[in-house]
């Protein structure tokens, strides 16, 4: 958003205040198009560079505000997760090498905040979604303690009126209740943002949207979130969710989600866009910083329009409309928020370099796509991207392409056409794009981490998988040799990774449950077909309540199978809960001389540990 100073829209008064300083924007807005104040040219970039921190173990830190003060660096600041910080960059005329002058802006900083957070014990990861990241980060203890962030969770909680309902079904399937935006911490972006020709502006943002789906298959980098294999860019569906107003019960009155691709192609002028948006969606912050807009500009000053880039900071297009001041000069610009973090510098800034070339070569065939293509098959396009990645199957031109064939045979010669014409350097145009055309023939990011994933779970659990495919992206981020030439690795390679191990690292949670009053002769019987000697029972309300295991049925023989699984349970368990030394297991096991120790979060069951896990 921008602002620090923001308070939740409560009162009818300030309402009223809110929305005039609003209309007036909009106002503002028309009478500076009118009067060609907006910029035209140069055209300048940006970046955003999100990134998480993490311990020597690569689990998500607490300690960004702690890393933040020590860097003490103007370019970054804050993000709504304790684990995640962001770089903004300086603005760059494109021309030359400014791609490359950002690749070292960004590369000099990363290095500085690293070097800095190795003296707190902490290391940066560049990544879409933390492949560590675990339930218990999500809750409102690992808000970073600025007031904006809990004066937005509280408006959108406010406007929902109840728990957000996340359901994500890929590969796994993730179905979660939970009771703040915190889940927006999962999602880390690489941001770009292109300068615009106001007088070309809706048509370059339709074009935008058309280009989002392939763009997105190149580059999708998140198929993991909470150790389930979901969508190849997973961002999109949580994002979508974590930041929903709309409640079940009231969906009729919104129709469209704060975090959207949009429902049509867009018309008229940037204005209307953002009219758009704010007939959509209702203010949910103010700020005591309002200016008048109207009376700045009769007075010769050029207006920020701070209640407009408010509201704007509340919606989240994938694509989004900016409006900017630099210098004194007003400007607009378009946001790809698409685009995750990782896993490697340069990999971030092929995307880009792929995205805008695609934006400034936008041929005469594709002008006015509106008339052109079908918004929804556009739309679904960015979904089926998401989903899928390079496995897409695009419907383009009204005809049906594979990502691969669409990527090379008509998406990169356009975009270094638009790179040629803006008089990019060609050592730049071929670096870069050359990276996106050998991951159309290899693997982008989300089908290495799969691929790894899936390769490691052969030999480690699901936890150590993820611990070191995270160490794995963290040691080769800021190397040169990108994505697609990743392979399959090998985890003794030198990681380097903290082999303190806890309960969590060995327990198995692919386990069989039991309901306490089930057949004591049916789970005899699946004990056997399964040759499993500890089953878990548990009660309606999911809660643990006992251990059936192979001592309790040889000790009762072959009588009594009529009775219940309750009758014959050990009740009184010695139970661990997962984030205690794997010592403290043994311990355990070897005094109380068991076999089989239930994990527990409260009565949750969250797995067992056996002697064997050992």
């Amino acid at each position: 958003m921008g602002h620090l100073d923001v308070k939740q829209l409560k009162s009818p008064k300030d309402k009223a205040l809110y929305i005039h300083h609003l209309i007036k924007d909009l106002e503002a807005l028309d009478i500076m198009l009118k009067r060609g104040l907006i910029e035209k040219e140069p055209i300048r970039i940006g970046a955003e560079q999100e990134f998480c921190v993490v311990t020597n173990r690569f689990f998500p830190n607490k300690n960004s505000v702690e890393v933040l003060e020590a860097i003490d660096d103007e370019h970054f600041t804050t993000e709504i997760g304790k684990y995640n910080l962001e770089i903004n960059s300086d603005p760059l005329l494109l021309k030359g090498n400014c791609f490359t002058q950002l690749y070292d802006q960004l590369k000099s900083l990363l290095k500085k905040g690293a070097k800095v957070a190795k003296t707190k014990d902490t290391k940066i990861v560049l990544t879409g979604i933390l492949p560590t990241l675990r339930l218990k980060h999500i809750g409102d203890n690992y808000m970073t303690d600025k007031p904006r962030y809990h004066v937005l969770n509280s408006a959108l909680k406010s406007s929902r009126r109840e728990s957000f309902n996340i359901h994500i079904k890929g590969v796994d399937e993730l179905n979660l209740i939970h009771d703040s935006v915190m889940l927006e911490a999962c999602n880390t972006s690489f941001q770009t943002h292109l300068q615009i020709n106001p007088d070309e502006f809706v048509d370059k943002y339709n074009w935008a949207q058309a280009i989002a789906g392939p763009v997105l298959s190149s580059c999708a980098n998140s198929p993991i979130l909470f150790g389930r294999e979901l969508w190849a860019e997973s961002r999109i569906a949580l994002f979508t969710q974590s930041i929903d107003t709309r409640a079940n019960s009231f969906i009729h009155n919104e129709k469209q989600s704060r975090v959207s691709f949009g429902v049509d192609w867009e018309k008229g002028t940037v204005t209307d866009i953002f009219r758009d948006h704010i007939s959509r969606f209702r203010s949910l912050l103010t700020s005591d910083a309002h200016d008048d807009s109207l009376e700045k500009l009769d007075n010769g000053e050029i207006p920020k329009l701070r209640a407009l880039q408010l509201h704007n900071g509340t919606v989240y297009k994938w694509n989004r409309v900016c409006y900017g001041v630099v210098g004194g000069k007003p400007h607009l610009r378009i946001e790809c928020r698409y685009i995750p973090s990782g896993p490697t510098l340069v990999d971030e800034i092929a995307n880009m370099v792929f995205w805008v070339g695609l934006m400034l070569g936008q041929p005469q065939k594709y002008a006015n796509i509106q008339e052109k293509m079908d918004f929804k098959d556009v739309k679904n396009n960015f979904f089926k991207a998401a989903r899928n990645g390079m496995e897409t199957q695009f419907v383009w031109n009204n005809a049906l392409i594979s990502a691969k064939d669409l990527l090379i045979e008509e998406l990169l010669p356009i975009a270094e056409t638009g790179l040629k014409k803006a008089n990019i350097d060609k050592a730049d145009i071929e670096r870069y794009l050359t990276i996106i055309r050998k991951r159309a023939l290899s693997n982008n990011g989300a089908q290495w981490m799969v691929n790894n994933y899936r390769n490691l779970q052969k030999s480690k659990t699901n936890f150590e998988a993820l611990q070191n495919i995270t160490a794995y992206m963290y040691k080769h981020q800021l190397e040169e040799i990108t994505v697609d030439e990743w392979g399959l690795f090998d985890p003794d390679d030198n990681l380097k990774i903290d082999v303190s191990r806890i309960v969590k690292h060995n327990m198995n949670t692919k386990m069989l449950l039991v309901d306490q009053k089930d057949s004591l002769e049916l789970v005899s019987n699946i004990m056997k077909w399964k040759n499993i000697h500890h089953l878990p029972v548990i009660n309606k309300k999911k809660e643990l309540t006992g251990l059936l295991t192979w001592t309790d049925l040889i000790k009762l023989g072959d009588k009594d199978l009529h009775l219940c699984v309750k009758d014959v349970m050990t009740r009184n368990l010695i139970t661990i809960p997962q984030e205690e030394p794997i010592e403290e297991a043994e311990r355990l096991m070897r005094i109380h001389k068991i076999n089989c120790l239930p994990v527990v979060r409260n009565k949750e069951l969250l797995g067992i540990l056996t002697s064997n896990d050992l």
